[in-house]
């Protein structure tokens, strides 16, 4: 699960963590791992660096550190439901799951260049993960920005190709990378593991995996679906 960084240090936190817990207490033996956004804290930062002159690597590496430091408190609030350490490697992240038993692996960004959402869809690959959540602080994919446009309509799900179209040229730029970016499509595309871009949401987060709550078509959000998954349907 890709978690948006504006989650963290805002009043929908208390109630996710609780939900997180109460999850992992009712499905037991379920690996869970959360992949944290910077989100806001880390932009302020990157923007302080860029003012001063920092290059586009060091702007990543900054929002890595505001990352892990945002895991760091998600694992602590989630106590010993979380694995105690940050991993900084895929390595480490595939070892940290090996060694939990229902307890939740945290982490932020691992490799400058890399958003949080390629790092999440990297490691749902390792993994083999049985889906891949992308919680973001909009409840969906629409056809266009519903901030900017009426006639914007929710979809229910959404090939990689038109979802690549309407994102167009995102932003590659550090801490500029929003609902989703061209590597983190490209890891989806060729991993095959499903795929849903959905609110970052304590209740929405209960209805994914324990059914909690209304399970109607698209009420979790917009499915992503891959050209192989298309061809079989």
């Amino acid at each position: 699960m890709k978690l948006s960084g504006s989650l963290f240090f805002s009043d929908q936190f208390a109630s996710f963590v609780k939900s997180t817990k109460k999850i992992l207490r009712t499905r037991r033996g379920l690996k869970l791992v959360f992949v944290a956004g910077g989100g806001p804290e880390a932009r302020r930062y990157i923007e302080a660096a860029r003012k001063l002159g920092a290059d586009q690597a060091t702007q990543d590496e900054i929002g890595i550190v505001v990352s892990r430091l945002n895991a760091k408190v998600f694992s602590i609030a989630l106590g010993e439901h979380a694995f105690p350490s940050v991993p900084t490697t895929l390595s480490e992240v595939v070892s940290a799951v090996e060694l939990c038993d229902s307890r939740a692996v945290t982490l932020g960004g691992l490799h400058p260049g890399q958003s949080t959402n390629a790092v999440a869809a990297l490691v749902a690959e390792k993994l083999r993960a049985s889906h891949f959540y992308n919680l973001t602080d909009v409840d969906g994919v629409y056809t266009e920005d519903p901030r900017k446009s009426r006639d914007a309509k929710k979809l229910d799900s959404v090939s990689v190709a038109e979802l690549s179209q309407i994102l167009g040229e995102e932003s590659m730029s550090a801490g500029g990378y929003d609902l989703m970016d061209p590597v983190a499509l490209k890891l989806i595309q060729r991993s095959n593991v499903p795929t849903t871009i959905m609110k970052c949401s304590a209740s929405l987060l209960e209805s994914a995996l324990i059914g909690s709550g209304a399970r109607r078509k698209g009420a979790l959000g917009t499915r992503i679906i891959t050209d192989s998954v298309a061809e079989s349907e």
